[in-house]
């Protein structure tokens, strides 16, 4: 089954990401199928693209669908985080020589625009044959790069009992985890967990029977769990928003999706804290004396999907869009 991308708040971000001119370049973090990317290079004809994606199948699907505008278009393969400090070395250099880089060339330039979709796309779910999803019995790997050391098969039959119940509560949130990793340690004793289909029914034996039979499948905060620690994707969100931030162009715009609490907090702290605005609980120690701002916050709350998208796109319900922009002279872009 090929599924049917939709670019999650598409109008929501078309209406903050605006172009300060033609030849304006946008870094995009999270390319995926090029949803947002179409949408922006056939509105803004002259608009310099970059695409980042750290998965080589679904970059090769976005180039296919932005055939049409390929000479304004780059793509990147690798984690975004990565990318961006190599685009952060790029400017570092063009910066620090005595010729500036040509005004039609990209290579060099501090983006003006610059948007992270951090959700999982659908792709992945119906598409990938890497066990992302429950509803297909497929290999347990959760790799969104092939480059990336370890997948979840490895993760689930290798670590230690006390760091899988870390893992699946802290990143999934799950009130079950120690139940759960002591189910997945048993399972593995007995042969291992080769499959999403067999790891979804160890998690779903190991929970109550009103759990199991609850609102969501029950493995739905496992898999999470598991997919954000193969892909370390908490940490690469908050470095990534870090060096977006640091790298962008005096005026420039960054716009971040995210799709659950654990993304939003990071996107929520960090904007704040480049922002000038104190992250720290009231009664927290006196520390050193936070950054100058470099950000100017342009969401106070995050906006969500409008009741239409949402019943248009059930995959948007639980967005929030959070956007900000660059102040001041641009300093040394962070790598």
């Amino acid at each position: 089954m090929e599924a049917v991308h939709i670019p999650v708040m598409l109008d929501e971000v078309l209406s903050f990401l605006v172009p300060p001119r033609e030849d304006a370049l946008m870094v995009d973090c999270t390319l995926g199928e090029g949803g947002h990317a179409a949408a922006f290079l056939s509105r803004y004809p002259r608009l310099l693209y970059t695409g980042l994606d750290a998965d080589p199948r679904i970059q090769a699907k976005a180039r296919e669908r932005l055939e049409p505008h390929a000479p304004r278009v780059e793509f990147r393969l690798g984690y975004y985080d990565e990318l961006l400090a190599a685009l952060a070395g790029e400017v570092e250099e063009a910066e620090s020589s005595a010729s500036a880089p040509a005004p039609e060339s990209r290579k060099g330039r501090r983006p003006d625009l610059v948007l992270f979709d951090l959700g999982i796309s659908m792709h992945h779910y119906l598409e990938a044959g890497r066990g992302f999803g429950f509803n297909k019995d497929e290999a347990l790997d959760m790799r969104l790069s092939p480059d990336a050391p370890r997948g979840a098969a490895d993760l689930v039959n290798h670590e230690r009992e006390e760091e899988l119940a870390r893992i699946i509560f802290e990143y999934g949130e799950e009130r079950y985890s120690r139940r759960i990793a002591r189910a997945i340690v048993d399972a593995r004793k007995a042969g291992g967990i080769a499959t999403s289909g067999r790891l979804a029914d160890v998690v779903a034996g190991a929970v109550p029977p009103a759990y199991r039979h609850g609102r969501i499948h029950a493995a739905t905060r496992t898999f999470q769990a598991l997919r954000i620690a193969v892909n370390d994707e908490l940490g690469r969100a908050e470095r990534g928003i870090r060096r977006a931030a640091s790298l962008l162009a005096p005026g420039g715009i960054l716009a971040i999706i995210s799709f659950h609490s654990l993304e939003d907090r990071i996107a929520k702290n960090v904007l704040r804290e480049l922002a000038g605005r104190s992250t720290q609980a009231p009664d927290a120690p006196i520390g050193k004396e936070p950054e100058k701002a470099i950000l100017e916050l342009l969401t106070k709350k995050p906006l969500e999907p409008t009741a239409e998208e949402a019943a248009r796109n059930p995959a948007s319900r639980s967005a929030k869009l959070r956007a900000a922009r660059r102040i001041g002279p641009a300093g040394k872009a962070e790598r």
